[in-house]
Order: structure tokens, then sequence, then C-alpha cells
């Protein structure tokens, strides 16, 4: 076990060596493979479903914990199928922009296809288990969430992102599905309160990949890849991801107003500084070669690592907010 490996690759993207990764454990490269540092924001949105079931006093463990393993793991498959995809159609041949930032473990040989595809498999089928458990516990109407998931796992790298609808796909995944579709699983109900309160953590989200297909823009046109970035142009690509960091904080200020949540969630302000920094990042043409001071292992993310960096912050802060939240009401200050 190499523990050390396992709280790295779940807060960055490693990049390892040849000789390292075959050094590593299989829950090591299992991490680093299906991008784990990113899967914190599928986590949040589970969290924020379990949250608000436990606000409204039909919390139940045991179908939080599946739908949170079901959806860690259909984007853990999601990020495998991604590679295959993208190394089968080419894309990521001539140190394309994806083997820079991490290892692609395809495209640059660290596993054989018979081992990402074993890995893809596994993944992938403990996900579905997690969500025909949830189906036979829940009912039939759970079909259509489960079918969903199935669906942007295996449609989202092409052709969605192909024709600028991968932006638009992760906005209704990370909201309305993943937080709204794991309410109603875990309480039976739906609520459009709920729908409205996903939003916020569905759009930090999506600041993260308009950063990245941005960043990547020049090298996703030339591939014939059209992103909503590429479509819309760099400027603004910038000026739409800098809406969408204002409009979770704003989402969140009516949240409060109207009373679908407490004043609690205002804790979200505590990430300002972080959403000034990106702000003033994507306000600027991306620089040609990293500033002196710019992390080494983080180039040639730019604008992506910006929206990261925020939406960390933000979703652990949102987490936090709702956490108390229920604490206040649990107790009766509320």
């Amino acid at each position: 076990m190499n523990v050390s490996m396992w709280a790295k690759a779940v807060n960055v993207i490693p990049r390892v060596s040849e000789d390292e990764w075959r050094s590593l454990d299989v829950v090591s490269r299992w991490l680093i493979a299906t991008r784990s540092a990113v899967l914190v924001m599928t986590f949040n949105s589970a969290a924020i479903a379990g949250l608000l079931a436990a606000r409204d006093g039909m919390f139940d463990w045991l179908l939080w914990g599946l739908v949170t393993l079901g959806l860690l793991f259909a984007h853990a498959t999601n990020n495998l199928v991604n590679d295959i995809t993208d190394h089968a159609k080419g894309v990521d041949k001539d140190n394309y922009f994806r083997t820079q930032y991490g290892p692609q473990p395809l495209e640059n040989g660290l596993m054989t296809k018979g081992e990402i595809y074993t890995y893809t498999a596994v993944t992938g089928l403990i996900a579905l288990a997690a969500g025909l458990a949830l189906v036979a516990m829940r009912g039939e109407q759970t079909v259509l969430l489960l079918a969903s998931g199935v669906f942007f796992v295996l449609f989202y790298t092409w052709p969605l992102k192909y024709i600028g609808m991968g932006e638009v796909a992760v906005i209704v995944v990370w909201g309305p599905l993943m937080v709204g579709g794991g309410y109603y699983v875990i309480t039976g109900q739906i609520s459009n309160a709920v729908l409205v309160a996903s939003l916020p953590v569905a759009l930090a989200a999506t600041t993260v990949l308009f950063g990245k297909h941005t960043d990547k823009l020049d090298a996703d046109a030339a591939k014939g890849i059209r992103t909503m970035p590429v479509l819309l142009g760099e400027t603004n690509a910038r000026y739409a991801t800098i809406v969408m960091l204002t409009l979770q904080y704003l989402l969140v200020v009516w949240l409060v107003a109207t009373g679908a949540l407490s004043w609690m969630l205002l804790t979200v302000a505590l990430a300002l500084p972080y959403y000034w920094r990106a702000v003033q990042a994507f306000l600027q043409p991306r620089p040609a070669q990293p500033p002196a001071e710019y992390p080494p292992n983080i180039w040639p993310l730019w604008y992506a690592a910006f929206a990261f960096s925020h939406t960390r912050r933000f979703g652990g802060l949102f987490l936090l907010g709702l956490a108390l939240d229920v604490a206040a009401h649990r107790l009766g200050w509320l």
C-alpha cells in the first residue's frame, strides 16, 4: 500500500514516470487513472443531496451510501471511457494537452488495452451494482435516473463533447441529476427548491470544465473537437465562465433571501478571495508561458487551475453552511 500516493492522487493529478507507475499498488493506479482529484466535485453533489434530505428529516444512511458509491464510480468510469475513446480516435497523440497535465495511462503506455478495459469494466460494474440496488429498493421510477447516468457515462466524450454539449451535460449531471436525483432516491420526493439548490455546485463544476476547454481551445479546434469554448471563442468563453462564477453566489443569496435555505449558507463568502483570483485570470488572455512563480506541476492548466481552486473552496464551504443549517434545524435554533 502507498497511502501517501492515495492522498496525493485525490488532491492533484500526479505526474509519474513508467518506473514509478510499475511500483504503485492497484489502488494508486486506479486513483491516478480515474483522475480521482476531480471526484471531489461528485462527492459534493452527493453530500448536498444527503444534507438536504437530512434537513427535511428523511435521511437514510444506506440509501445515501449507495447513491454516493454509484455516483463516484460512475464518474470514475466516465473518466476511463474518456481516455479510451480519445486514444482510439487519436486525440491524445503528439503530446496533446491531456497527456501534458497528467498521465493518460493508455496513451503513455502505462497500461495495456486489456488492463484499462478491466479497470473500466470493474469500475462500471460497481457503479451499475449500486444503481441496480437502488432500483430494487426504491422502485421503477429510479430506472430513469439510472438510465440517464449510463447515457452520460457512455456518450459524454462522444458525441456530446464534440458538438458543444459537454458543458451543458455537466450542469445537468452535477446539479439536477446528482443532487435532485439523489434527493429523490433518498426521500422518494421531488423538490423544486432542491433543484435550485443544486445549481451553484453544478455551475462550479462547469467552470472547471470551461476552464480546461478554454486552456486547450486551439488544440481541440485543430482536432475537430467542437467544445463550447471552441464554438464561443476564447474571449466569450472567458466571460461566460466569469458569469457562471458570479451566478454561484447570486443563487446562494437568492436561496437565503427566499428562505429556501438559511443565512448559514453565506459561509460561501469565505471563498470570495479565490473567486476574485479566478475572475482576474479569466479577464486576461491565456499567457503563452507560465509566470515564474507558477507551480510547474500544474501547467499547461491555467484557467482550469484557477476555476478548480475556487470550486474546491466554494463546494466545501457550501457543504459546511448546509451542514450548519441542518444542525441548527435539528437543535431547534432555526
